[in-house]
């Protein structure tokens, strides 16, 4: 089987416009850099206004509403616009791949950011860079999907189960979507923690060193996938987790079950 190294090669990948490449350069600075975000999403008024849209989406449950980048930067935060600005730059510079549901694939991309966000709170690590590395995590399917359109089917066979699209892509190609989501993230120029953890986040405990944040990246898909494709009580989807990753992470099975957030809050497309 080819690497994937391999398969990357003469793939014409997404171009980030110049906006997300101004916010991705500001994930590397320690300190919040305000003016640096602020200016590079206010020059782009399409992006402000998915902005302004998302920040008054129900999940953000804001007293009043938002009409302007100030706004939603002061209710919802800057390090959440900025996480959000670059997820709706990533929608849209990402291609539309036959036999992939967009409105279905951006739904659980949504809903994977918010769970990897609720495990990184509880874990007590970085909720927005976990955010922005669960939106992440399918990106490298619609590659894939690019390159080697007719295995999108074969990926997306019905029924689903848990985690099933990773070891179908294991089988076809030797590799997963977050091996190439990774790449990507790569190329673009991401830190290197999230480029790490996309890598990881199949099969986080084969991960040498460990990511944190590839498990979080791991157990955030298969709630995801769980809550946007079945019906299932919290207990029933706690129990389809895999006990070895929350044991390494240290969350409690009974913990989880008593707080496992709907799905249906995190996987607002609306902006996107």
């Amino acid at each position: 089987m080819q690497t994937i190294e391999q398969f990357m090669e003469g793939i014409k990948l997404p171009t980030m416009p110049e906006v997300a490449q101004s916010l991705i350069r500001t994930l590397n600075d320690d300190d919040i850099p305000f003016e640096k975000v602020r200016l590079a999403i206010s020059k782009d008024p399409a992006l402000t206004a998915k902005l302004i849209r998302l920040a008054n989406s129900a999940r953000f449950g804001l007293p009043r509403t938002v009409s302007s980048l100030d706004d939603a930067i002061t209710l919802v935060g800057l390090n959440q616009v900025r996480t959000l600005g670059l997820a709706a730059c990533m929608s849209d510079a990402c291609p539309v791949v036959p036999g992939i549901n967009r409105e279905d694939y951006w739904k659980e991309s949504m809903a994977c950011a918010g769970f990897s966000q609720w495990l990184a709170k509880a874990v007590g690590t970085d909720a927005q860079q976990s955010w922005l590395t669960g939106f992440m995590a399918r990106l490298g399917e619609l590659i894939i999907g690019q390159k080697t359109p007719a295995l999108i089917d074969v990926i997306e066979q019905l029924p689903h189960h848990p985690g099933g699209r990773w070891e179908r892509e294991k089988l076809q190609l030797g590799f997963t979507e977050g091996h190439v989501s990774a790449e990507l993230a790569r190329k673009w120029n991401f830190p290197a923690d999230v480029v790490q953890a996309l890598a990881a986040s199949s099969e986080p405990l084969e991960s040498k060193p460990f990511s944190r944040l590839g498990a979080i990246v791991h157990i955030a898909t298969l709630l995801a996938e769980i809550g946007i494709e079945e019906s299932k009580t919290a207990e029933e989807t706690i129990d389809a987790l895999p006990a070895d990753v929350l044991t390494k992470l240290q969350l409690n099975h009974d913990w989880l079950k008593d707080n496992l957030p709907d799905a249906a809050l995190f996987a607002d497309t609306s902006g996107l």
